[in-house]
């Protein structure tokens, strides 16, 4: 099942409040980032966020679920209809988050 570009906007809507929230469609699903970093995504019309230590605690009863078969488990977010949650998460999460790898290579310093 596929998630609906609905479900998408209203997610966007409730994280209105925080400045660069982007996401990038993926196989009919949706990866949500918070300021360049993947924060989770929305799956099946399911927000799923990356399961890191403030993540859980933020929460405090979690759901692990699958984003698809073959994966790591995610917390779902079941409190998405409060916008005030949904960016409190977001900032808790922030510094626990990957920071994206650098897709540029560097020229080596042997090439003349």
């Amino acid at each position: 099942m596929a998630s609906s570009k609905e479900y998408l906007q209203f997610i966007l809507e409730q994280l209105s409040d925080l400045e660069e929230i982007n996401f990038r469609a993926m196989m009919k699903e949706y990866i949500i980032y918070y300021r360049g970093r993947i924060v989770g995504g929305i799956y099946d019309d399911r927000l799923l966020v990356k399961s890191t230590q403030s993540a859980v605690s933020y929460i405090g009863t979690v759901t692990y679920e699958l984003p698809y078969e073959g994966t790591k488990e995610m917390l779902l977010v079941e409190d998405v209809d409060s916008k005030e949650y949904l960016s409190g998460l977001f900032n808790a999460m922030y510094d626990e988050l990957p920071v994206p790898k650098s897709h540029n290579k560097k020229k080596s310093l042997n090439n003349k």
